[in-house]
């Protein structure tokens, strides 16, 4: 009970969250289905800040750049930095600044994918505002989620963000080259993971030397075939 005017705080803070989630959602429906339509699979990148997804991202630009379309949609609270290295590699990015704000939601995922204008069946990389909290709560109508976790942040992530690893397709463990450096267990890690996510699956990767991007890759192929076969299904 709040004590300057009587009214019930938590109650109130519990329906307006309800509400902007329930917008969202219904927002997210949409992008799903434009998405769809068009047979653009979108993969949701997140991360807490520095984990790698920028570079991550570099990579599968010049890995899989012969093999389909793809365009990547930026978010960070400010600069255009991050969407200025992907269109260097040549790939189409928009970037999208959230202020204040610690996530990307689905009404703006919709105007970027319209800035954007990608092609028909290809893929669009989103990478979130680094965050590992909110991001997770906000459908933007996504096929997958992948977070990336780099072993420099410490094993107990899962256990700590649980919701954020919970909702996760796949998560890449990334910078595995500096293990040799790290007082870090990949096997309590993993366990950690399992106790909140036992369906996740967990690619060891190096975005700058290039270990396991392979595994990667075929999941990504993996998803799209699926993605593809669904698509058809319901034409």
């Amino acid at each position: 009970m709040c004590g300057t005017c009587g009214c019930d705080e938590i109650g109130k803070t519990v329906v307006l969250e309800q509400q902007v989630l329930a917008k969202n959602d219904h927002l997210a429906g949409h992008n799903r289905t434009w998405l769809r339509e068009r047979s653009i699979l979108a993969v949701n990148l997140m991360s807490s800040p520095g984990s790698g997804k920028t570079t991550l991202l570099e990579r599968a630009i010049a890995d899989l750049r012969d093999d389909l379309p793809l365009g990547v949609i930026e978010g960070d609270q400010a600069t255009p930095l991050d969407a200025d290295r992907i269109r260097a590699t040549g790939c189409p990015a928009v970037q999208l600044n959230t202020g204040a704000g610690c996530h990307l939601d689905a009404g703006m995922l919709a105007g970027a994918l319209r800035e954007l204008d990608p092609a028909p069946d290809s893929m669009v990389f989103v990478e979130n505002v680094g965050n590992l909290v909110c991001p997770a709560l906000f459908d933007l109508g996504e096929d997958h989620r992948a977070v990336v976790m780099s072993v420099t942040e410490g094993e107990d992530k899962p256990l700590k963000y649980p919701h954020m690893f919970r909702t996760a397709d796949v998560v890449l463990l990334n910078k595995v080259d500096l293990l040799p450096y790290l007082d870090f267990d990949p096997g309590r890690f993993r366990t950690q993971l399992r106790q909140v996510n036992p369906a996740a699956e967990v690619l060891a990767v190096s975005a700058t030397r290039g270990d396991g991007l392979a595994g990667w890759y075929t999941w990504l192929g993996r998803r799209r075939r699926a993605f593809a076969d669904t698509v058809r299904v319901a034409r």
